[in-house]
């Protein structure tokens, strides 16, 4: 322990690279004082390694845009003592952060742009990037927005829409009262529990642009993020259209004098053709187009423009809602049209079932109408009334604070418009008779006081607002999308930080204006829908998943929600999917999973976490604790093979393993499937080769995807190769997710081991001479599953060393054959026990014979070294026992073996040989003379040792 000059005891060590100053090049971090400007000053000094008195200050020199600032006061510490206090004029006390000079680093980039300054963070490196460390100076700030302005008046000119004003009134003749409340209060709690799941995820953490798709993708992954995003834009851009025709045509219809081309249409009433005043297709589509136009240039002048022109939106239509509703309490009977009853009890009670029925196109009663209307297309009719919730985190960028703005201003409107259409519900209900609500698609302005023009003002205004919010938030979340880089042929949609996305308005107003172009959107507006739901029903399922799994940052400020509520809205979101219509439901199931797929082929990484893989994570953790630490059971063995990539390095630099272990690892599991763990070990310090350890993963990580090979790399530093193997088999996995060929597959032949493309004939031979727990038979089962080996049949080769135990043998390998489902064909050879005098000629003797002086010559070395030192023969420091006669019976046991494979299996695609334990108390060199005797002349061989218990099962 060491103690400054005011007594604080500072603990250093010499092992801790950042004591004393050391650290990042040698450079040591001196204090960082409090400014009168609030900013702190990251002052950093070479030094010498000598520890000289003097040393030279200096600024990083990789920052892009800005620098760090040293004062001239501070620049003169190194000559002429120690730093001045540079607190306020109340003399505070100067910070001393000599052993964190990280911390204030930190403060600069992260805690003060948490805190709101405008200070651009550098971005995540990916992992295994080295990126510098960017600090840009402050950008001036755009306009922002606050709760009311923000949120709150943008989700309600989405919610009060045309429907209240034109068909709500029909509905509820249509469903009647009873009906209309559930209708209301169901479409209604899906909005009110989305915004619940979208407080609790807002305030969960600093949020920027994108809304709902900056929530979904954080949560649930890019690929998911970018499929409902791009969905939800198009949702956004098309409802703008149809805003702007729904307008238009109220418009038009207050005014058919407007109307450019003239025309009558005709609808059916009761089978006959009755002339109806409508507006024209082409009235529609010059009218739309301009006022589309118009809509475009307000939304271009910024969010500061927006705000200016949304309260003169607002405010009529809040002026025409008092105005039908004091004309809905003036009211009395057959005025102010004939079929209004005021408000009556008797109305009420008449009103109060549903009248289900089918109509023509218009709406209007007709026994041989087209349309036959029950409550499930009445959901697809007024959902669209209660959508918009998403309005205000659309423009999340340009709030001033998301995690209250967005809560509050949201959930405000979503239970302030709730109660309004049940209110209006009970009012409707009362007013007028069923053919007068059923009739009057216009019952709003027929009621209104003191005229019905306030009514359409209303209508259209309203319409216009929602048309306007929906032009402003497309953009910013096309913008959002392409800003994170995750598709790159969205690129032109970006948007720098805090300025106008000018493409994307550009690209939304001509989706809008080719969607006005075609008039009639009846065919496509409940996709429209649908994308709402699934943009919906993601935000749900996304909060879902964040709770459910409650990961350490999960700690979202707003705490009324929970996971049921969360699911609960999920499920409602797909009801009310398959409710409207099962076949648009595919429709947009369908193409939110080709984006989704298509970015998961062409879409970049993204550099966050997610929810999915907190949740394999969690699933994994659980698993691995319900494994234990018991034996596997034969059913659910599974092979997991330990490679060691380059242990010996003898492969090229840029090479980071053999070409062929990747295809061999693939051949020890079924389909592809499973883990493999591939390791190489690197000699030295790890201090001193982290660098190197980390370059080399990342090209094994690399070299893994390209082989299209499951499994992980690891990279070992070890002070010695011995050391790295006994470090890696010791400790590498888990529980029971420990690697279990490792040591026991032992492989001759990898060069020319075949890969995916390179077919095999003939056969796969099986040496069975030790109980190895059926792991042959299953290796050989896994390389038929292979394209290379699927035309290949195995053999079984049982070794007896009697004749007369040939046929018994031979039956109980059949019979245990048959009960594993296993095709093979046993062959039994007998190898009677000999001696050194049966020797016979084969091509092999000449590595016996090689095999048997190099033995003798290290015996001989061992013995003259035990005389010497007076102690027994010693071999790889440790006593052995070394009985000559039973060497030579090894020797002429692994000869024997060796012909009969040369014998039989000559022209076998592979090989399969029990590899045998070594024998108790003979040297390590004798047992690998016997290996290098065994594989002689066999060109592809795989020696496999298995744990002696069963890795197959009679069951399985």
């Amino acid at each position: 322990m060491a103690a400054d000059k005011n007594g604080v005891d500072i603990e250093t060590s010499d092992h801790n690279d950042f004591s004393s100053g050391r650290g990042l090049g040698g450079r040591k971090y001196r204090p960082v004082f409090a400014q009168d400007d609030d900013r702190a000053v990251l002052e950093m000094s070479s030094i010498d390694p000598g520890g000289g008195a003097s040393s030279s200050l200096d600024a990083p020199n990789d920052l892009k845009k800005g620098k760090v600032g040293i004062p001239p006061n501070m620049a003169s510490e190194g000559k002429d003592g120690p730093l001045p206090n540079h607190g306020g004029a109340n003399g505070a006390q100067t910070s001393k952060l000599e052993l964190f000079g990280f911390d204030s680093l930190v403060n600069i980039l992260g805690l003060k742009s948490m805190a709101g300054d405008q200070i651009q963070a550098p971005s995540s490196p990916r992992d295994g990037e080295d990126a510098p460390i960017n600090i840009e100076p402050p950008k001036g700030e755009s306009v922002k927005s606050g709760t009311m302005m923000g949120v709150f008046i943008p989700c309600l000119q989405n919610i009060l829409g045309i429907i209240y004003y034109i068909r709500f009134s029909w509905i509820v003749g249509m469903a009647g009262i009873g009906q209309s409340l559930v209708l209301v209060a169901f479409c209604g709690l899906c909005t009110f529990l989305t915004t619940i799941s979208l407080s609790a995820i807002a305030t969960n953490g600093a949020m920027k642009g994108g809304g709902p798709y900056y929530l979904i993708g954080r949560a649930l992954g890019p690929e998911v993020g970018v499929s409902i995003g791009l969905c939800f834009f198009l949702g956004n851009a098309v409802a703008g259209a149809l805003y702007v025709l729904g307008a238009v045509e109220t418009f038009l219809t207050a005014l058919p004098q407007a109307g450019i081309f003239k025309g009558t249409t005709f609808v059916k009433i009761n089978g006959s053709d009755v002339a109806q005043t409508s507006p024209n297709l082409h009235d529609l589509q010059v009218y739309g187009i301009i006022v589309t136009i118009i809509l475009c240039f307000i939304v271009f002048g910024g969010v500061k423009m927006i705000n200016r022109v949304a309260p003169a939106f607002l405010i009529p239509v809040v002026l025409s809602l008092l105005c039908i509703f004091i004309g809905i309490f003036r009211a009395r009977k057959n005025y102010p049209a004939d079929g209004i009853t005021g408000l009556s009890l008797e109305s009420f009670k008449n009103n109060w079932g549903s009248a289900y029925q089918t109509t023509n196109h218009a709406g209007i009663p007709d026994p041989n109408g087209d349309i036959y209307w029950n409550f499930n297309a009445l959901v697809g009719l007024f959902f669209p009334a209660v959508t918009g919730i998403m309005a205000g985190s659309n423009r999340s960028a340009s709030l001033k604070d998301t995690q209250r703005s967005i809560p509050i201003g949201t959930l405000s409107a979503t239970v302030a418009t709730s109660g309004l259409y049940l209110v209006t519900v009970l009012f409707f209900g009362a007013l007028a008779t069923r053919e007068k609500l059923l009739t009057d698609r216009l019952l709003t302005a027929t009621v209104a006081w003191p005229a019905p023009a306030i009514t359409h003002v209303g209508i259209i205004l309203s319409t216009l607002g929602a048309a306007l919010q929906s032009l402003t938030g497309a953009p910013r979340l096309l913008a959002a999308i392409a800003n994170d880089d995750i598709l790159p042929v969205l690129k032109y949609f970006k948007a720098a930080d805090g300025g106008e996305p000018h493409i994307a308005t550009f690209f939304t107003a001509f989706l809008c204006i080719a969607c006005v172009i075609i008039g009639n959107l009846d065919l496509i507006t409940p996709t429209i829908t649908m994308f709402y739901l699934l943009c919906y029903g993601g935000v749900n399922l996304s909060c879902f998943l964040l709770d459910l799994l409650d990961a350490p940052s999960w700690r979202p400020r707003w705490k009324f929600h929970h996971w049921s509520l969360s699911l609960v809205g999920a499920l409602i979101c797909i009801v009310i999917m398959f409710l409207i219509s099962w076949a648009f439901t595919l429709v947009s199931l369908a193409l939110a999973t080709l984006i989704y797929y298509y970015v998961s082929i062409k879409g970049k990484a993204g550099d966050w976490g997610d929810g999915f893989k907190s949740a394999y994570f969690q699933l994994a953790l659980r698993s691995l604790r319900s494994l234990g630490a018991n034996q596997v059971h034969p059913k659910n063995w599974y092979p997991i093979p330990l490679i060691f990539c380059r242990p010996w390095g003898k492969l090229p630099e840029n090479v980071p393993c053999h070409p062929k272990l990747a295809d061999f690892a693939n051949c020890m599991k079924k389909k592809g499937r499973g883990m493999s763990i591939f390791v190489s070990i690197l000699d030295g310090e790890y201090q001193e080769r982290a660098k190197d350890a980390k370059a080399a993963c990342r090209a094994l990580s690399t070299y893994i995807e390209y082989k299209r090979c499951e499994g992980v790399a690891e990279i070992v530093v070890a002070p010695t190769m011995s050391d790295g193997f006994r470090g890696i088999v010791q400790t590498m996995g888990l529980g029971n997710l420990k690697p279990n060929i490792v040591a026991v597959v032992i492989v001759k032949g990898l060069d020319e081991w075949p890969n995916e493309y390179q077919r095999q004939y003939g056969t796969i031979d099986l040496y069975w001479i030790v109980r190895d727990g059926g792991l042959m038979l299953l290796l050989s089962q896994l390389l038929l599953t292979k394209e290379s080996f699927e035309s290949c049949k195995i053999q079984v080769f049982c070794i007896a060393e009697e004749d007369s135990d040939a046929e018994e043998l031979k039956a109980d390998v059949k019979k245990f054959l048959y009960d594993l489902r296993m095709q093979a064909e046993v062959i039994v050879i007998s190898m009677k026990s000999w001696d050194a005098q049966s020797e016979q000629p084969d091509e092999s003797v000449e590595a016996f014979n090689s095999g048997r002086e190099r033995i003798a010559s290290y015996l001989a070395e061992m013995k003259e070294n035990a005389q010497k030192h007076g102690t027994p023969l010693m071999a790889d420091g440790k006593p052995v026992v070394v009985n000559e006669q039973q060497v030579e019976k090894f020797l002429y046991t692994t000869l024997k073996l060796n012909s009969t494979i040369l014998r039989y299996s000559r022209m076998a695609a592979v090989v399969l040989v029990s590899l045998q334990p070594p024998p108790l108390n003979h040297p390590a060199y004798f047992y690998m003379e016997y290996m290098d005797l065994l594989v002689e002349n066999v060109p592809r061989l795989l020696i496999v040792r298995g744990y002696r218990r069963d890795v197959v099962t009679l069951f399985t």
